[in-house]
């Protein structure tokens, strides 16, 4: 078994191996809150374009419908009814309009949870959550090299980092 910059385990490493070895975790920790980011992002703006295609749909449906199904409608109406043609052509363009209507509300659904995703917010949580960690850590107490005491800028860097 070896520590993860190759040394073995239980075998006593430099400050340079051990700033080397935290760097190296730090840099993995950043690149995994960054590739969590983009994922989180990637659902959000995958809810963004169906709120926009939903918005979409529900112009093109009015726009293209309204000529066709106007005078579809209001004839029909007119053939059922016997009422005046004009009040026909009202009630059917009424609902071509409750139509739209209702897939603007599906655009505004996908576009409200499309605001509410957490995914960026989630990510920097996690970054001030591991900073916090990371500022908080103390060094593990060593033992005494060989009986002899430890010299005095290493017993001041302990301190200091403390």
């Amino acid at each position: 078994m070896s520590a993860p910059d190759g040394s073995p385990v239980g075998a006593e490493r430099s400050i340079g191996q051990l700033v080397a070895s935290a760097t190296t975790e730090l840099s993995a920790l950043v690149h995994d809150e960054i590739a969590l980011a983009k994922a989180q992002l990637k659902q959000d703006v995958k809810r963004g374009a169906v709120s926009g295609g939903a918005f979409s749909m529900a112009g093109a449906v009015l726009v293209f419908s309204l000529p066709m199904l106007n005078f579809a409608l209001a004839y029909g109406i007119r053939t059922w009814s016997h009422w005046n043609l004009a009040i026909c052509f009202v009630l059917s363009f009424a609902a071509n309009v409750l139509v739209a209507g209702l897939l603007g509300l599906i655009g505004v659904v996908f576009a409200k949870k499309a605001k509410k995703g957490k995914g960026p917010q989630k990510v920097a949580a996690s970054m001030k959550e591991s900073a916090g960690v990371l500022q908080n850590a103390k060094p593990h107490p060593r033992p005494e090299l060989r009986g002899e005491p430890a010299p005095a800028a290493i017993e001041a860097v302990a301190r200091s980092s403390s």
